[in-house]
């Protein structure tokens, strides 16, 4: 999946956005389509959208449900991935230890070894929202060690952050590229 130019980096790339429902994941994508406002439902199955990134670099975003029946589904999405955004609730310190679960299940799936991933705290905005430093104490993320990873604040709602969030997925894509053979 996705296409090599004569420069060796990839100018298309398949992204794969998942994490627990409600963690504003369909919000997050519509916002980086560039839609104001957009009312969202629990997305049941995945939506899809073409983006264009900084560089050049055309993503195609697969944006898959995070209700507890569709997550088994998680893995159908993850052939060909390159990179993955994980979407995660910073409110829902509650549901934490479920999120982590999860993220380390599909970075085990071996669909997935080396591919590099962004996780996403969003919900930033919102009183009583994990900080960042929290976040990634909790979810150990320095264990993972044989793959590229970044750990960005938003909101899906105003926005903040996600410009910061595009050139993240621009550099693991371009670290996913310098690890491929062209």
């Amino acid at each position: 999946m996705g296409s090599v130019n004569s420069r060796g980096h990839k100018a298309e790339a398949q992204v794969v956005m998942i994490g627990l429902d409600s963690a504003g994941k369909t919000t997050l994508l519509y916002k980086l389509k560039g839609y104001q406002g957009v009312e969202t439902l629990p997305t049941v199955g995945f939506n899809v959208e073409p983006l264009k990134a900084p560089g050049h670099v055309s993503l195609t975003i697969w944006d898959v449900g995070g209700q507890t029946q569709l997550r088994a589904n998680w893995k159908d999405y993850l052939e060909g991935t390159d990179v993955l955004v994980y979407v995660l609730d910073s409110t829902d310190e509650a549901r934490l230890s479920e999120a982590v679960a999860e993220l380390v299940g599909v970075l085990n799936d071996p669909h997935m070894a080396s591919v590099p991933f962004l996780v996403l705290a969003n919900k930033q905005e919102a009183p009583g929202a994990l900080p960042l430093l929290g976040i990634r104490d909790r979810l150990g993320l320095e264990r993972f060690q044989d793959r590229r990873w970044e750990l960005r604040a938003c909101s899906a709602l105003t926005g903040a952050g996600l410009p910061e969030a595009l050139q993240s997925l621009r550099r693991l894509l371009k670290s996913r590229c310098h690890c491929v053979s062209t």
